[in-house]
C-alpha cells in the first residue's frame, strides 16, 4: 500500500533534517545548556526597536501593506548602504521579506528551476543547498580547500563546475560555517566568470560588518559590481540587531526585477507586517552604537574560544576572518555527528557537526562564539574535560 509520504512531490519528499536542528533537539531542555549550535547571539532585542514596533502597534498599523516593503523601510535601507558602501543606492532596488530565509528562497527562485544547477561553495549553511533542491534546481558543489593559512576558495574550481545546465551560483561571504572573507580580487574574478558565463551570482554578504581583517567591513560586489549587473543579494536583520525572531530579511536587486520579486512575495507570504517594518526602520537609524558592541563583543569572543581550544593539542583550528563561527576539528573524532550529539547529551554543549554543511566539512565542528564570554570560557572548560574520556 502506498504511504502518504509517497503520495508527496519529490521535492517535498526529499527535503533533508537539518543536522543542526537534530542537536538542538537532544539538547532541549537541559538546564546547564550552553548552545553555541545556532547562528544566534545571546542579547536579546533593543528597546529602541522593540519600541518602534510598539508604537506601531499603538498606531493600529495591523493591515495588510506594501508588499516590498513600507516606503521608510526602503529609504533606510538605500540609506544605509550608501553610508556603508559610498555609492548612491535608489529605494526601488530594496525588497522587504519575511527573513533572510526568505530572501534566499525567493533569489533562488527567480534565478534556479527544474533541471537547472546552481553553483555552491562548501562548506555552506546547509539552508542553501535545500532551498535549490527543493525547488527542483540541483546544487552543485564546489569543496573549498582548508590550507595552512585559511579556507580558500580557487576560481578554476568554480569554473570547472560550470555546465550548460549552469545559470547560477551562490556566494556567501563573509561565510558560515567556515569564517572564510573573499578578497575583493577573487569577487572581481567571480563577476567576470558569470559575466562571461551568462549566469546570476546570488550574493549573501550577511555578515559584511563581523570582519576582522582591514576596513568596517568585508569586501563587496558593491565596491566594483555595476547597477544592472546580475546579482541578487541576500540579508536579514537577524544578525546585526539581535532581531532573529522578527524574520525581517531584504533583497538587493536591479530595479527592473521589482516587479517580479512583488509578484513572488505576494504568492509566498504577502508581505512582512508593518510593525515588524517599523522596528527595522529603527535598527538601520538608530542601530549604528548597538552594531559597533555587536561586532566588538563577537571580536572578544572569537579570541576566547581560539585561545582555549588552540591550547588543545587534538583541535585543528584555522582563524575565522569573518562572521561569528568556529569551525574546527578534532584529532581522531570521523563522525562529527555523533560527537556533536553524545557532547550535547553528556556535557551539555551544543555545537553544530559539520556532517550538515555539505563536502569538505564533515569531520568539523562549528562553534557559534557570539556569546557571553563566561558561557564560552565554560563550554571550552567542558570540551577539554570531556575529550580524554572518549
Amino acid at each position: 500500500m502506498t504511504s502518504l509520504i509517497d503520495r508527496l512531490s519529490p521535492e517535498a519528499r526529499n527535503a533533508p533534517e537539518s543536522g543542526i536542528v537534530e542537536v538542538f533537539n537532544a539538547g532541549r531542555g537541559r538546564e546547564d545548556l550552553i548552545p553555541l549550535w545556532a547562528g544566534e547571539g545571546d542579547l536579546p532585542t533593543p528597546d529602541f526597536i522593540r519600541d518602534a514596533a510598539k508604537a506601531s502597534l499603538d498606531r493600529g498599523e495591523t493591515f495588510y501593506t506594501y508588499q516590498r516593503g513600507i516606503p521608510p523601510l526602503r529609504e533606510a535601507l538605500a540609506t544605509y548602504h550608501e553610508e556603508l558602501y559610498g555609492r548612491p543606492f535608489s529605494p526601488e532596488r530594496f525588497y522587504v521579506t519575511g527573513s533572510g530565509m526568505q530572501s534566499i528562497q525567493l533569489a533562488i527562485q527567480a534565478v534556479a528551476g527544474p533541471g537547472s544547477e546552481m553553483i555552491v561553495p562548501t562548506p555552506a549553511w546547509p539552508n542553501i543547498t535545500a532551498a535549490i533542491e527543493i525547488h527542483g534546481a540541483r546544487a552543485v558543489s564546489v569543496p573549498m580547500r582548508a590550507e595552512d593559512d585559511g579556507w580558500k576558495l580557487h576560481l578554476e574550481d568554480v569554473e570547472a563546475a560550470i555546465t550548460p545546465k549552469t545559470t547560477s551560483l551562490f556566494l556567501n561571504s563573509p561565510c558560515n560555517p567556515t569564517g572564510w572573507v573573499a578578497s575583493q580580487d577573487l569577487l572581481k574574478g567571480v563577476l567576470d566568470l558569470a559575466r562571461r558565463h551568462d549566469l546570476w551570482i546570488v550574493a549573501d554578504e550577511i555578515y559584511a560588518l563581523f570582519h576582522y581583517g582591514e576596513g568596517l567591513r568585508a569586501p563587496s560586489f558593491y565596491d566594483f559590481a555595476e547597477d544592472d549587473d546580475r546579482i541578487i543579494f541576500v540579508n536579514s536583520f537577524s544578525k546585526n540587531w539581535a532581531m532573529t525572531g522578527w524574520r525581517v530579511g531584504w533583497i538587493s536587486a536591479p530595479a527592473a526585477l521589482g516587479q517580479m520579486f512583488e509578484n513572488l512575495i505576494q504568492y509566498s507570504t504577502s508581505g512582512v507586517p508593518s510593525f515588524s517594518q517599523w522596528g527595522a526602520v529603527a535598527a538601520l537609524t538608530e542601530g549604528r552604537p548597538f552594531l559597533n558592541e555587536q561586532v566588538a563583543r563577537a571580536r572578544r569572543g572569537r579570541s576566547c574560544v581560539l585561545d582555549g581550544l588552540q591550547a588543545l593539542n587534538r583541535v585543528r583550528v584555522l582563524p575565522p576572518q569573518g562572521a561569528f563561527y568556529l569551525f574546527f576539528s578534532i584529532e581522531g573524532i570521523k563522525d562529527t555527528r555523533r560527537f556533536a550529539l553524545d557532547l550535547v547529551r553528556q556535557t551539555g554543549v551544543g555545537l553544530a557537526p559539520g556532517t550538515a554543511f555539505g563536502a569538505g566539512g564533515e569531520e568539523y565542528l562549528r562553534l557559534c562564539y557570539a556569546r557571553r564570554e563566561d558561557h564560552l570560557t565554560e563550554a571550552v572548560r567542558r570540551i577539554s574535560a570531556w575529550l580524554p574520556e572518549i
